[in-house]
């Protein structure tokens, strides 16, 4: 039976969609290229199949998923690689002594992002703290560190992982007046500055000393203005919040404790 020019129309067709179908498990593409780049690259182009079944030019960079023009095999040869990142390091000393500062930690990058992998989280963290003794080995004047606080609620946790220490001194507390404060202050809205609103210019405040503040060997807590002349203005700095500072004077020590449940703060 003859055939005519439709039949042979009709077998051309079906040989080209047979390569179609055929063509991606190796047709070019990434691997052939052997370059995965990064962002938008017009340069990292190859030849062969896309997604959508059209041949031509087709891409191997990270945003070829969004324009819908990479090559057939950019999944298996440019897979999403997240960064990895190392364990912290010790935390360091304070930056500065006899004052309140800041001390670090850090970690470093194993593992680079690739191909649209998550980025990097931050490699260094601060913290505030102090040292009371100087590069010398000299203990800090008392005129000169600022008393660092927090809510007094903090002093029942505390006082429990303490529990157990057999040196533990009985504590006492330190009023004292509230001369200036910083607008820091009244700025915070985490759950754990909320105790800050309770410090207010003029109002008098019971600051607590207890273990392990309490420093075993001058049995006193560092900011709480022993040995200050009457009337010295002393500074103070919230933890959790660099911002939350001011200046107080010393009124009274108190060696029976009992802070009132509001305006009562906590050396650190």
């Amino acid at each position: 039976m003859a055939r005519g020019p439709g039949w042979l129309a009709a077998a051309a067709a079906a040989a080209a969609l047979l390569l179609l179908l055929l063509a991606p498990s190796s047709e070019a593409g990434c691997a052939e290229l052997g370059r995965c780049c990064r962002g938008r690259d017009l340069a990292c182009v190859s030849s062969g199949w896309r997604p959508d079944r059209s041949h031509g030019a087709c891409y191997c960079d990270q945003a070829c998923p969004r324009t819908m023009d990479c090559c057939h095999d950019y999944p298996q040869a440019c897979p999403e690689v997240s960064c990895a990142v190392s364990e912290w390091s010790d935390w360091s000393g304070c930056a500065e002594p006899c004052q309140a500062t800041y001390r670090v930690r850090r970690r470093h990058v194993v593992q680079e992002p690739r191909n649209g992998g998550e980025a990097c989280p931050p490699l260094e963290e601060k913290a505030g703290c102090v040292e009371y003794w100087n590069q010398e080995g000299a203990e800090c004047k008392q005129s000169l560190i600022p008393a660092l606080i927090t809510t007094g609620g903090y002093g029942k946790a505390r006082k429990k992982r303490a529990a157990s220490s057999e040196n533990e001194g009985a504590g006492y507390c330190v009023e004292f007046q509230i001369t200036a404060i910083m607008e820091g202050c009244l700025q915070g809205n985490s759950s754990y500055t909320q105790w800050m609103r309770y410090l207010s210019e003029g109002h008098t405040v019971c600051v607590e000393c207890q273990h392990p503040a309490l420093d075993s060997r001058s049995l006193h807590c560092y900011g709480d203005g022993s040995g200050s002349k009457k009337n010295q203005l002393l500074h103070w700095q919230a933890m959790g919040n660099p911002q939350c500072r001011g200046t107080w004077r010393r009124v009274r020590q108190l060696d029976t404790c009992s802070c009132p449940s509001v305006h009562s703060f906590l050396f650190i």
